[in-house]
């Protein structure tokens, strides 16, 4: 299946005019992360990362995290663009999520300023928000890309873009 760009309408963005290797670039945006009734994380000194067919990443800086709901696991994972990645299990309460977070404790020149900043997967929280709009997970398990109003696609991770 070959994509079909969405047109952008005004105030949005297109995943499609984003580039690859992909930009990282700082964002004021308020960043908020709510799960089992906890504030988990809440910032304005955010990071995004946009790569082509992919709706942003955040990478949240670790000052801004509850640091002390999250624990390392041994799972990693290889991105050609960022280094290897070291994950996190976050625990409140009596719920966990396994491998939810993710960052790089050295990343690769390129993207040093993404050292120690944490990216969670939006699906399974209670709340994720951009500037108070509500997130919506990027499709499929794998990627950690956060929709909202003001992107548009078709993204990566939707039935049969696996090969895009």
């Amino acid at each position: 299946m070959t994509p079909i760009r969405i047109s952008p309408g005004p105030g949005q963005e297109s995943v499609w005019d984003y580039p690859r290797p992909p930009r990282l670039e700082d964002t004021p945006r308020r960043i908020q992360i709510i799960f089992n009734g906890e504030t988990i994380a809440d910032t304005t000194r955010a990071k995004r990362v946009l790569e082509t067919s992919h709706p942003p990443t955040y990478y949240l800086p670790p000052d801004d995290v509850c640091m002390t709901f999250l624990s390392r696991t041994s799972r990693s994972s290889f991105c050609e663009w960022k280094g290897i990645a070291a994950y996190y299990t976050l625990t409140v309460g009596d719920r966990t999520l396994p491998d939810i977070a993710w960052g790089y404790p050295d990343p690769t020149p390129s993207f040093s300023a993404l050292k120690d900043h944490l990216a969670f997967y939006a699906a399974p929280m209670d709340r994720c928000s951009v500037d108070g709009e509500l997130v919506t997970p990027q499709p499929g398990g794998f990627y950690g890309g956060w929709v909202t109003p003001d992107i548009v696609g078709p993204f990566k991770g939707e039935p049969g873009t696996w090969g895009w």
